[in-house]
């Protein structure tokens, strides 16, 4: 997919919308040279283990509430909650309720 290639979901709760039961959803719906972009969706109490990524992304909790270590440090977010992780920044995330969660990872910096 190129740059200029439009994408347009026309609702993003309607992606990922039926969460098996001790599940992790993730669809992933832009990936170009600059971008790629993942939603999850997070049945209550499953977490992604502290890890890293290569390069700096965006979490955006677009629904629910999830414990976020980033960096080492504790952060309960909620809807709206929003963080720009620098490249290689450790970080987890432990959902408490149902979670949708966009991850933006930015290529090329």
């Amino acid at each position: 997919m190129s740059d200029s290639e439009l994408v347009f979901i026309e609702n993003l709760d309607d992606e990922n919308s039926h969460i098996p039961p001790d599940s992790i959803l993730s669809r992933t719906i832009l990936n170009n040279e600059r971008m790629k972009v993942v939603l999850f969706s997070f049945a209550p109490g499953q977490e992604l283990s502290e890890h890293t990524a290569s390069m700096p992304a965006i979490m955006h909790i677009l629904d629910g509430e999830a414990k976020l270590t980033l960096g080492g440090q504790e952060k309960t977010s909620t809807t709206g909650s929003w963080a720009y992780m620098p490249a290689n920044l450790p970080h987890s995330v432990h959902a408490k309720t149902v979670v949708k969660m966009l991850l933006l990872l930015i290529k090329n910096s």
